[in-house]
This record gives structure tokens, C-alpha cells and sequence, in this order.
């Protein structure tokens, strides 16, 4: 257990890391934004320093807005989760303090490209191990919970904003360079994480009452049961069935390997779902 948590946090270290290394050699200097609230952050950064006699770096201002996110993540989506990711934007607030802000290259193609590749590399790690580089991603799983609305629409909805504001203040040309960097990072973080919001956990074991229990006492997921029985053995199992978003899957992951090690799972996209997709 111990084992398993220090190596979560050293993943999310060296996500943190890579994304300010995205951010401060290559983003930044060449005006082109990220996604969700490190974009928001690089935005409201430019337009308080061109605007404003006062000057609050990137970093800090994406610590200051996901002080509220983290809040409520803390009441609705999980403890371990929220802190994990809140430990992510905290670490990634001190490594923008340390790297030093400078270009690396003045293609502002290059700068759009590798910028968005790195810091998607540290997101995907950090989703992969069960956190999130917090903002918009505590934003998704908080609709998750509350309703079945799709949260691509808000994810959308902001980037769109970013990508409006920084064309309206400085110039179109950097609002589609902009694009190329999301379309970068998306791609990347599709690579090493899945990312589709919702997948179906198909679950054959032998433990089906405890695994049932175990995953419960995580997740607020409606869970199905079916009697099933091997091909080969004749032995008569459980077939559990569970639709969860993709930020859950790692819990899912680490309870089924706790209960049950020999229990088969198989993970596929859900397109879409009808009716009820949590536990009351």
C-alpha cells in the first residue's frame, strides 16, 4: 500500500514537472495557451500584466483558481482523489517558480507543438495513476456525480473562451496556434490514457458479494450481477458489470486487484448510457 502511494506521488511529480517545462520554455514564451485552467491562468497572466500595474505569474494563478475547485472536490468527489490533484497543481505551481521562463526556439510552430506534447505527457501520467492536474478535470468529475450531462460541453465551452480572447487581444494568428497546441495535447494524452469519459467494466470473479462490497465502499456506481459459469470449468461465477468514468479507473483497478487478483476484467468504451449512472 505504502509502496503503491509513494510511486503515485512520484508519477505526479514528474507530471507536474513536464508540464512546466511545457509552459515555461515553450507555451508561455510564445503567447500560445493551454487547455482548461493552466490556459485561463497563462490568459489572466498576460491581460494583468498588460493591463494592470501588477503582475501575478502563471503559476500562482493557477494555484489561486483551483483553490475553490479543490474545495469542492474535497465535499463531492473523493478525498484521495481531490488531495492527489491538488498535490499536482501545487507541485506544478513551484517547478513554473523554478524553470526559468525563456524560448527555446522562435518557430512559434515548434513552441505550439512540443509545448502541448510535453505538458500532455505529464497530464496522461497523472490520469493514469488515479489523479488529475485538478481545474476543469475536478470541474468533470463533480458533473459526473451530480448528473449524466456530457462534460466534453464544458471542456469545449472554456477552451473556446481561451481561444476567442487571446484572438480578440492578440491577434487570430495566436488563437490558432492555440488549437494546434489542444489538438496536440489531446491526441497525446488519448495515447497514454483512455479518453473516453465513460467505459464499462465487465468483471468475471469468483468473489462477486465482496468485490461488490469493496467497490461500493469507493465508487458511487450502480453495479450489475449476472450468474456466469466457465466454459472450461464449469465453475459458477459473478459477471459484474459497472459503468465508470475514466478518472475512476484506476480506483476500479486497484479495488478488483485487492479483493480478487484472479478475476478477469475486460474494459470497453461506452458509447452513451440511459438512466441512472450512480448509486443513491
Amino acid at each position: 500500500m505504502v509502496k503503491t502511494e509513494v510511486k503515485k506521488v512520484i508519477v505526479v511529480i514528474i507530471g507536474a514537472l513536464l508540464n512546466a517545462i511545457g509552459l515555461n520554455l515553450f507555451l508561455i514564451p510564445a503567447n500560445v495557451y493551454a487547455s482548461g485552467f493552466t490556459g485561463m491562468s497563462q490568459l489572466l497572466s498576460s491581460v494583468i500584466e498588460q493591463y494592470t500595474p501588477f503582475y501575478l505569474s502563471t503559476g500562482i494563478l493557477l494555484f489561486l483558481l483551483n483553490i475553490p475547485v479543490a474545495i469542492l472536490g474535497w465535499l463531492k468527489v473523493g478525498k484521495s482523489f481531490t488531495v492527489y490533484s491538488f498535490f499536482s497543481v501545487a507541485v506544478t505551481t513551484v517547478f513554473l517558480g523554478i524553470i526559468p521562463l525563456m524560448s527555446l526556439s522562435e518557430d512559434i510552430l515548434l513552441n505550439a507543438v512540443f509545448g502541448g506534447v510535453l505538458s500532455a505527457v505529464g497530464v496522461g501520467m497523472t490520469l493514469k495513476f488515479g489523479a488529475s492536474t485538478g481545474g476543469l478535470d475536478i470541474v468533470a468529475m463533480i458533473l459526473s456525480r451530480m448528473n449524466d450531462k456530457p462534460v466534453g460541453t464544458y471542456f469545449f465551452i472554456l477552451n473556446a473562451f481561451i481561444i476567442l480572447t487571446a484572438g480578440i487581444l492578440y491577434g487570430w494568428e495566436k488563437a490558432l496556434y492555440t488549437l494546434v497546441t489542444l489538438y496536440a495535447t489531446t491526441k497525446v494524452i488519448d495515447t497514454i490514457h483512455t479518453s473516453h469519459v465513460k467505459l464499462t467494466a465487465m468483471v468475471v470473479t469468483k468473489k462477486g458479494d465482496e468485490l461488490k462490497k469493496a467497490i461500493h465502499s469507493r465508487l458511487v456506481r450502480g453495479i450489475t450481477t449476472v450468474p456466469a459459469k466457465g466454459g472450461f470449468t464449469n465453475e459458477s461465477k459473478d459477471l459484474l458489470m459497472i459503468v465508470i468514468t475514466r478518472y475512476e479507473l484506476y480506483d476500479l483497478e486497484k479495488v478488483i486487484k485487492e479483493v480478487d487478483p484472479q478475476a478477469f476484467t475486460n474494459i470497453i468504451q461506452t458509447t452513451g448510457i440511459f438512466g441512472f449512472f450512480r448509486r443513491d
